[in-house]
């Protein structure tokens, strides 16, 4: 009677095993399945370079760097959103406009000594990320 219960507590943990292997398989088949099937539906769709024409865009920050807590960004093309982040990623200033811009003036309310990202939105959807510094203002 022991050996008969001590096989079938060691049977259903070989069971057990190979239902969780069984189960382990099948998980990585479908995910595997799930990564094929969105890379051959992502090389299906038109790709835009938005990086090379990120690169071909003129844009002018001035002064740098910043001392009197205003700068100008002058751009070729329309700006739609600019943002100014410090270095930890915190909003510091963020305008949205209504009718796109060229040329705007960004002031700055009391902003510490420091490096700062101004990432600008252009109006067909392109995004570039400058870096200023700002120096305080005496």
């Amino acid at each position: 009677m022991y050996f008969s219960i001590v096989f079938a507590v060691s049977y259903k943990k070989i069971l057990m095993k190979k239902s969780l292997l069984f189960l382990f398989l099948m998980i990585i088949t479908l995910s595997l399945q799930a990564q094929k099937d969105s890379t051959s539906i992502a090389g299906m769709l038109p790709q835009q370079n938005k990086y090379s024409e990120a690169a071909n865009i003129n844009i002018s920050i001035y002064p740098v760097p910043v001392r009197e807590n205003i700068f100008t960004i002058k751009a070729d093309r329309d700006i739609s959103i600019i943002r100014v982040t410090n270095i930890i990623g915190q909003d510091i200033y963020r305008i949205q406009f209504n009718n796109p811009v060229q040329l705007v003036k960004i002031p700055l309310e009391n902003p510490k000594r420091g490096m700062y990202l101004v990432t600008i939105i252009f109006g067909d959807g392109i995004r570039v990320v400058k870096k200023i510094m700002v120096e305080e203002s005496e």
